[in-house]
């Protein structure tokens, strides 16, 4: 009996002992970090922003009695600032976006029915409101837009410099333009775009005021209906607020 206990205590030894150094040969597990997490941009957010550019400008001068009074080809440099919305569903971008430029673009060309007058334009601002609509490859947003536009611009007559008569006019239109934008940083982007204007005013009512030291207060010199075309290539900067 005492020769089986013994023989016992040794198999459980003899195994336990095996199986011990089995798991101190083994090796230990090795755990791999979960993949990181890829953090894509977001165009969801607001922003507000400056932009600078160029505009070329076509204006024609038309009275309903004497007939077309010429045209201005305008070009000059603009400024301003813009500020919008974007709400972003997948790849595709959804916007509203309002801005207000300055410029003091003029020319002056021969009066088609007086050649011995000139007509002046001096384009002094544009404003819009506009919906857009793009498709955003991680950081770059493709994008077009149009709404509804407002210019403000200075008509004159004149005959040897000397202004004979006046008008000051905010003219309403619309717009449609395609752009593009880029995001430097998750809170800011640059962009460029190119925008066409079209403002109308052909039921001729727009009066040329005559200059008060040539006609006295308050006389009219004529109605011109006026119908302007504007090309805006611009480029600026914007800081979005929003998620990251």
């Amino acid at each position: 009996m005492k020769k089986l206990l013994l023989a016992g205590l040794a198999v459980t030894a003899l195994y336990g002992g095996s199986a011990t150094a089995a798991d101190l040969a083994r090796p230990a597990p090795v755990y791999a970090p979960p993949p990181p997490v890829i953090a894509y941009f977001t165009w969801t957010g607001c922003y507000v922003g400056g932009n600078v550019g160029g505009l070329w400008a076509n204006t024609d001068w038309n009275d309903t009695i004497v007939g077309d009074l010429g045209k201005n080809t305008t070009s000059g440099v603009l400024g301003g600032a813009q500020a919008g919305c974007n709400y972003q569903v997948g790849g595709w971008v959804f916007g509203i976006q309002g801005d207000y430029d300055w410029s003091n673009a003029n020319s002056n060309n021969a009066n088609v029915i007086f050649p011995v007058l000139t007509d002046q334009t001096r384009l002094k601002s544009l404003a819009s409101v506009t919906g857009r609509v793009g498709y955003a490859w991680d950081r770059f947003l493709g994008y077009v837009k149009g709404g509804g536009a407002w210019e403000k611009s200075d008509f004159s007559v004149q005959f040897n410099g000397f202004s004979v008569a006046t008008a000051s006019t905010t003219q309403s239109g619309w717009t449609v333009g395609v752009g593009g934008e880029y995001a430097f940083l998750n809170w800011l982007t640059g962009f460029i775009e190119y925008d066409y204007y079209n403002f109308s005013n052909n039921n001729n009512s727009t009066a040329l005021v005559c200059t008060p030291a040539l006609c006295g207060p308050g006389v009219t010199f004529g109605n011109v209906g006026l119908t302007t075309n504007v090309n805006v290539v611009k480029a600026g900067l914007n800081f979005k607020f929003g998620p990251y």
